[in-house]
């Protein structure tokens, strides 16, 4: 081997080593920066006929295991859908109050009851006539409350869904100018990792928002399917989604004759192909979930009015004196938002003797509650007859004796009729006011279930992750000072060279 080729031989190894040490040192800066992958960086021997030329360093790149990539964007996206369903939903879970302290809507109604028995043993006590009125407006209150924070949760979904929108836009454009630099590079043969990890931050904010999968193509570039079969724009700049500003009243729905505007992607309806993420969470509350809880909740407050005034006492009302048919279709009817404009008769706060006396007669009907008559201003000061029809039937299985009460609507709810409720089987209005509680309340706690497991499988796919492509510091530190030792041969041999060098040209003279 000639001098001029051991230098360029040694030469070619120092620059190697150069480029190996600043990557090295690279890792060990970004080790802790969130996205940044383990790089590394080979090099490849060059020969000519034969014969060692030196060697070249190839392009850096980064080992990232797709699959365990995949299931920890998806398993994000998991987490904060049900993070959004836990922070929405646990405003209505608070406004039910406390099962325990007899403060929730069951608990109310049963109070209710138990003012009524005290009434019925002297009934013509204005202090046990004035609790029942206190006892009334407390359970109309709490009706209020609850569906006050459902209206609040269904806005705040459609306000979340927009934000979503103006992100899922903002990321979209985000990975197509990544993919279009990752092109270029690549083109030129110079390395992408670094970008590459930029475009799966990205992609993986992404995944926050909507399920979405990622299918690599040869050039570099990547297509994002949303769940669903949805194709992502990709386009540097645009705003292929679109949700206009809206404010979500009761009767208010999606679809159809609907008032509720829908997401658009590039001026098709997706709403209902949404699913996964942030924005498929949002859209299932403010289209369903939430309708949903609304309906059962104007159910039960249409059924506490109706069933008192199926008996000759007209307790509840809304600000127009009307009490909904709960045997009705719901969507269309006066029970649509009655559980927030539920609210004392006006009549029975001013004068508290028609809880004893009734504020109305009743036809009997063989197939519903028995005939009867109000006590006239003469009558007993005892009269008992309508509050022990509100004890045994209104607050009961029956609206009459062998006369089962037609039961709490399970099916065709929602403002436009599409939703149905799981409270199914119940007679009694406690027991219905009990059972709504667990099942709404009940949905905050599944979230904040879904949202642990959801963050372990995470925990445990960013520690395979990690594995596989973080960075090890120690590891690193190591291979550095192997590098700096292969330098310093390198170093010896070209000091080598000159000193050959030297003695060659002072032989020369």
């Amino acid at each position: 081997m000639s001098l001029d080729l051991a230098l360029s031989v040694a030469t070619s190894g120092l620059r190697l080593l150069d480029r190996q040490m600043a990557r090295a040192a690279d890792d060990i800066a970004n080790a802790g920066t969130v996205g940044h992958t383990r790089k590394s960086l080979e090099g490849n021997a060059l020969t000519i006929a034969g014969a060692g030329q030196g060697v070249r360093a190839n392009v850096i790149t980064r080992d990232v295991d797709l699959a365990v990539q995949a299931a920890l964007q998806r398993a994000g996206g998991d987490a904060a859908a049900a993070g959004l369903r836990e922070r929405l939903l646990g405003g209505v879970e608070a406004a039910h109050g406390t099962p325990e302290l007899g403060d929730s809507l069951g608990g109310l109604v049963s109070s209710l009851q138990s003012a009524f028995i005290e009434l019925r043993e002297a009934p013509a006590d204005a202090v046990r006539r004035s609790a029942v009125v206190t006892e009334a407006h407390t359970l109309a209150g709490r009706l209020n409350q609850v569906s006050d924070a459902i209206g609040v949760a269904r806005q705040g979904a459609h306000d979340a869904l927009r934000a979503e929108v103006a992100a899922v836009n903002a990321g979209l454009s985000d990975v197509a100018r990544l993919n279009s630099v990752i092109k270029h590079e690549l083109a030129a043969g110079r390395s992408v990792a670094a970008l590459e990890d930029e475009r799966d931050l990205a992609i993986g904010a992404l995944a926050g928002s909507l399920d979405l999968s990622v299918i690599r193509g040869s050039a570099g570039d990547v297509t994002l399917v949303a769940r669903g079969g949805i194709v992502l724009p990709l386009v540097q700049g645009s705003t292929p989604f679109s949700l206009a500003d809206a404010t979500v009243g009761t009767g208010a729905f999606h679809g159809g004759a609907g008032t509720l505007p829908g997401v658009m992607l590039n001026n098709r309806d997706v709403t209902r192909q949404l699913a996964g993420g942030r924005m498929g969470a949002a859209a299932e509350l403010r289209d369903a979930t939430l309708p949903r809880m609304q309906a059962e909740l104007d159910v039960a407050a249409s059924q506490i009015s109706h069933r008192l005034e199926s008996q000759g006492l007209r307790l509840f009302t809304d600000a127009g004196g009307t009490v909904p048919d709960p045997t009705l279709p719901y969507a269309g009817s006066a029970m649509v938002g009655f559980a927030g404009a539920i609210r004392v008769n006006a009549a029975v706060v001013n004068d508290p003797a028609l809880l004893r006396d009734g504020t109305h007669d009743v036809v009997g009907d063989p197939a519903g509650p028995s005939a009867f008559t109000t006590n006239p201003p003469t009558g007993p000061a005892g009269f008992a007859t309508l509050l022990n029809r509100v004890l045994d039937f209104s607050f009961g299985a029956e609206q009459a004796t062998g006369v089962a009460q037609p039961g709490f609507a399970t099916g065709g709810l929602g403002p436009d009729g599409t939703l149905s409720s799981p409270l199914s089987g119940l007679r009694t209005l406690a027991g219905y006011g009990a059972a709504l509680v667990a099942e709404q309340t009940g949905a905050r706690a599944a979230a904040t279930e879904a949202v642990g497991r959801a963050t372990s499988l995470g925990e445990l796919l960013t520690s395979r992750m990690n594995a596989r492509s973080g960075v090890d510091v120690d590891a690193e530190v190591a291979a550095m000072v192997q590098l700096q030792t292969a330098y310093g041969v390198n170093a010896r041999v070209i000091s080598t060279i000159q000193a050959m060098w030297d003695s060659l040209f002072n032989a020369v003279r």
